[in-house]
C-alpha cells in the first residue's frame, strides 16, 4: 500500500501539488468513490483510480522503445545537446527515465528507455548474454577470415578484450551490410571490432535487443511503450 499522491506523481503527468488540488476539486476516485484526502493509501495492483471519470493506468515502471536518430545523445542529460529523453512524448514521460545502454551519437536504432534500474542491470550485464543486434554498413568487402576473427573474439592493441560476436553478411555489395550480435556494450565496440578486422563502419543501426526487434513502424525519433509480452521476449532470448 502506498499514498495515492506519491503513486500518481510517479506516473509523471502531475506533481504532488497538482494531485492535491485535483483531490480537493473532487476529480479523483478510488474504486468509484471520490476521495477527499491525498494521503489515502491504495494498492496499485488491485485498486482502480479514475481522474474526471477516466481510468488512470498505475504502473510501477515504464519501458519504452525508441528509434533513435543520428545526432541525439543517449543520456538523461547532456548540457545543451538533445538527448533520447527529450524525444519521449508527454503521455509516456515520467521522472527518473534513462536509456538502458547507450548508442553513439551517430548510431541509429533501438534504445530502451525506462525508470527500472534492476531491469536495466539484468539486460545490460554481459553475464546474462542478452545479445544486441546491429546492422553495420562497411567501407569495403569483408572476407571469411575477418568474419571468423570477429566470431572468435578480439584482443585490441591496448589490451581490451572483446568477446566473440555472431556475424553474418546481410547484403553482399562493395560496401556490405553486416549483421553483428554482441552481448557486451563497451565503448565504440562494434566500430573497434571492425577496425581491428581491417575495415571501417560507415553507418551503424541497432536492430534488436535480445529477441525483441525494433518496431518497423516507428520512424526515426518516434517511440512507444513496450508490452509485457515483449519484455519477456527481450529477456528470454539469450
Amino acid at each position: 500500500m502506498e499514498r495515492i499522491d506519491k503513486i500518481l506523481a510517479a506516473q509523471g503527468r502531475y506533481s504532488r501539488r497538482e494531485i492535491k488540488k485535483l483531490v480537493r476539486d473532487g476529480q479523483i476516485a478510488v474504486n468509484g468513490v471520490v476521495i477527499t484526502d491525498s494521503s489515502v493509501k491504495i494498492d496499485e495492483f488491485k485498486d482502480t483510480v479514475t481522474l474526471s471519470g477516466e481510468p488512470i493506468a498505475l504502473k510501477k515502471h515504464i519501458y519504452i522503445m525508441l528509434n533513435k536518430p543520428q545526432g541525439i545523445v543517449s543520456a538523461s542529460e547532456s548540457g545543451s545537446e538533445r538527448t533520447v529523453i527529450d524525444l519521449v512524448p508527454e503521455p509516456l514521460y515520467r521522472k527518473g527515465l534513462f536509456p538502458a545502454g547507450r548508442l553513439d551519437k551517430d548510431t541509429t536504432g533501438f534504445v530502451l528507455i525506462t525508470d527500472d534500474g534492476d531491469f536495466a542491470h539484468r539486460i545490460l550485464s554481459p553475464k546474462n548474454h542478452i545479445y544486441k543486434t546491429y546492422l553495420a554498413r562497411l567501407e569495403h568487402r569483408i572476407g571469411e577470415a575477418e568474419i571468423k576473427m570477429l566470431e572468435n573474439g578480439i584482443t585490441l592493441a591496448d589490451g581490451t578484450v572483446l568477446k566473440e560476436a555472431k556475424t553474418e553478411i546481410a547484403e553482399d555489395t562493395d560496401t556490405p551490410l553486416v549483421r553483428i550480435m554482441i552481448c557486451e556494450g563497451k565503448y565504440h565496440q562494434v566500430k573497434r571490432m571492425f577496425a581491428a578486422a581491417g575495415n571501417r563502419v560507415i553507418s551503424l543501426h541497432r536492430q534488436a535487443m535480445g529477441g525483441l526487434m525494433l518496431d518497423a513502424s516507428l520512424m526515426l525519433g518516434e517511440c512507444r511503450e513496450i508490452t509485457a509480452d515483449e519484455l519477456r521476449q527481450l529477456e528470454n532470448e539469450k
